[in-house]
């Protein structure tokens, strides 16, 4: 394009590096251009009667045209030709083209525009003209910095660079307060509730054609169109418009050198957000005080909320927000890695907070769970840290990380020191009222369900309990190195062997409460029952029989055979003695008054046997059947013998009777009613 030829100034340029630029007013400016469009800018009028004599006016120029000048201008100077020593100020002539002035009166036309729209977003509306405004902004900036390292030696060069520098930084950092107040209403919107859909996507993806159609500088006038986000790295409080114009206002402040107030800006509303977003997941702020005044309940449920936050952080809010920071600083990795490492210090010091404040309230049995869940989740809170693309600095990511172990190492000491008082609970329960009907005892079936259940967490307690064990180790050993050649180290975990001293104190426990009993047999039957639970118990979890073992395993089921033998030996075989064939005869012929003595003693021991045990109490179906047909197996047999062999000794009728009250059917059907823990009536006598 042909431009008129420059007017002449009364003295040139000359680089002066010991003088600073003076501020000098800046000229009176024109009236504001009306809106035409983007297409043509007015030059405005001159006031200088000088001027206009020695100058004649040239064309109107479109914004195309201003942006060529400024472009030439700019690589001009970025020749720096009056370092080179080759110019001299008194006789060359330097111009400042005016499309310096045209642009800075575009820039600030355009904001005066954006200005009177009364809608929440002022972009979005002329995609094609928010591209040009950007455009013309980025070449704002970059004609400050030029402008501001040149240092001419003449007066009137210096003043005029000093007024030119002036206006455009003047108007620069007006479109900067302009870009920073709608980064901030942008960013605001997402900490707010009840968003609309229509507010979200202020600007419709059908007129992102119109950016491609400016065509004059395709790396500033031309925003491309947002690639459609994939399920993980979808960002529901804002649209891909909002996301794309975000994006161009932080590389526009960042150019211009306003790093630190975009940088500012970004942290305080994304940690706004972020808190909003945990607060509406019902993650309160709570301090250590409130923490420990709670009754069990609220804290339970303030621990549930809280491990759900920590979850959604890993899961969703975490990846969501490094997603939102790639692409809104796109290109810029350093940047977001220091935001995004800002961001993720200050949630984990939250979450954090009030973990720690958890592991100091009184610890009891029932709080093991939920230290282990909050154990668990912050192991995936620090994988999430620590897996997070954005966060790849190695000394802020190793701080955060730092806190979160040592918090969950606090967590892990406070369950093992929760499952260790499962001991002193044990120990403590030394009350002298056998439980009634020899069934199993509170402690038995409480410690055994408790032991299920924590076994659930078998990999987390094993974890736990063998880094207790290693800080013993350290806090013992006085640096020096552990011998770990013996194999039942090798073999046996730290959980395991906790596991091992659980059991055994459970066994001398109840073995010490069967001693309450008088009965011997009802002895038995209580130490049966008990047993017998706690096999069945370990069987059941194969968790909890992989800690055991196979060897403990077989040493109960011993135990309880030997249980169920002593029952015999102290309820049946006395009844057996009554059968026995010894001295029923005398001088060879068999003694009718021994053998009704004997009938009588049978009959009396039996219906004993059976008012006191019917009223026992075997739960287990299978302990209980095979108990009844071990009995069967024994007084059915032995009783057929004796009444086939000398019931003939008794004379029929009454006297048979009386002395023979059962048939050895009926001593099975009695057999049966046995160990159901309700009393019955006995047994007809048949016929």
């Amino acid at each position: 394009m042909e431009r008129s030829p420059a007017p002449e100034k009364s003295s040139s340029f000359a680089r002066n590096d010991g003088d600073e630029i003076e501020d000098v007013a800046a000229s009176p400016e024109s009236p504001t251009v009306e809106d035409t469009g983007p297409e043509v800018l007015e030059e405005p009028a001159e006031e200088d009667e000088a001027v206009e004599d020695s100058n004649a006016v040239e064309p109107d120029l479109t914004l195309p045209q201003v942006w060529e000048e400024i472009d030439a201008f700019l690589r001009r100077n970025s020749d720096s030709p009056w370092d080179d020593g080759e110019l001299n100020a008194d006789s060359d002539s330097v111009e400042i083209p005016r499309a310096v002035e045209l642009l800075s009166k575009n820039v600030e036309s355009a904001i005066n525009k954006y200005a009177s729209d009364g809608g929440k977003s002022r972009f979005g509306h002329d995609l094609e003209e928010d591209s040009c405004f950007f455009g013309s902004v980025s070449r704002l900036s970059k004609i400050v910095d030029k402008i501001g390292d040149l240092k001419p030696s003449g007066e009137n060069a210096n003043a005029l660079c000093s007024s030119s520098l002036n206006r455009t930084s003047s108007v620069l950092q007006r479109a900067m307060s302009f870009l920073e107040e709608e980064f901030r209403a942008i960013l605001d919107e997402d900490s707010k509730t009840g968003r609309d859909d229509s507010d979200q996507k202020f600007a419709k993806t059908k007129h992102l054609s119109s950016f491609n159609n400016c065509g004059h500088d395709s790396d500033r006038c031309i925003l491309p169109e947002p690639e459609p986000a994939s399920a993980e790295e979808e960002f529901p409080s804002f649209s891909p418009e909002e996301i794309s114009v975000m994006s161009k206002i932080a590389d526009v402040m960042i150019s211009a050198g306003y790093k630190t107030e975009c940088c500012l800006l970004w942290m305080i509303m994304r940690r706004t957000a972020f808190k909003s977003a945990l607060s509406k997941g019902g993650l309160d702020v709570l301090s250590i005080d409130d923490v420990q005044r709670m009754q069990w309940d609220s804290l339970e449920r303030e621990i549930g909320t809280w491990i759900a936050a920590v979850k959604r952080c890993c899961t969703i809010l975490l990846p969501r927000e490094g997603a939102l920071s790639d692409s809104v600083f796109l290109g810029q990795p350093e940047i977001v890695q220091s935001l995004f490492g800002n961001l993720a210090r200050s949630v984990s010091i939250r979450l954090l907070n009030f973990a720690e404040a958890v592991v100091l309230t009184n610890r009891s049995a029932e709080k093991l769970f939920k230290f282990l869940d909050m154990y668990e989740t912050l192991q995936d809170l620090i994988v999430a840290v620590d897996g997070a693309k954005q966060y790849s600095d190695d000394a802020k990511k190793e701080e955060v990380r730092a806190e979160m172990r040592a918090v969950k190492g606090r967590i892990g000491e406070a369950a093992v020191s929760i499952f260790c008082q499962l001991e002193s609970s044990i120990k403590s329960d030394s009350s002298k009222v056998p439980v009634p009907s020899g069934a199993v005892h509170p402690l038995t079936r409480y410690t055994m369900n408790y032991l299920e259940y924590a076994c659930e967490y078998k990999d987390t307690l094993e974890q736990v309990f063998q880094q207790h064990h290693e800080k013993a180790v350290d806090d013992t050993s006085d640096g020096e190195p552990m011998d770990n050649t013996d194999s039942s180290f090798a073999k046996t975990s730290p959980f395991s062997v906790q596991m091992m001293t659980v059991m055994e104190l459970l066994d001398a426990n109840l073995e010490m409460k069967s001693k309450l009993y008088k009965d011997l047999s009802l002895r038995y039957i209580f130490l049966m029952n008990n047993g017998r639970y706690i096999v069945q118990k370990i069987k059941g979890s194969s968790k909890i029989h992989e800690l055991m073992g196979d060897t403990w395993c077989r040493r109960r089921s011993s135990d309880l055979r030997q249980y169920h033998k002593n029952y015999q030996r102290e309820t049946w075989y006395r009844l057996l003695q009554c059968l026995n064939h010894e001295g029923l005869q005398v001088n060879g012929k068999v003694s009718k008054p021994v053998l009704k003595e004997r009938f009588k003693s049978f009959n009396a021991m039996f219906d004993d046997i059976h008012k006191t045990q019917t009223t026992w109490v075997v739960n287990d179906e299978q302990l209980q059947s095979e108990l009844r047909v071990s009995i069967s197996a024994v007084i059915t047999p032995a009783y057929r013998s004796f009444l086939g062999r000398f019931n003939q000794y008794l004379d029929p009728g009454r006297q048979s009777e009386k002395y023979i009250k059962y048939q050895p059917e009926d001593i099975e059907s009695l057999v049966d009613e046995l160990f159901d823990g309700n009393p019955t009536s006995m047994g007809r006598r048949r016929t």
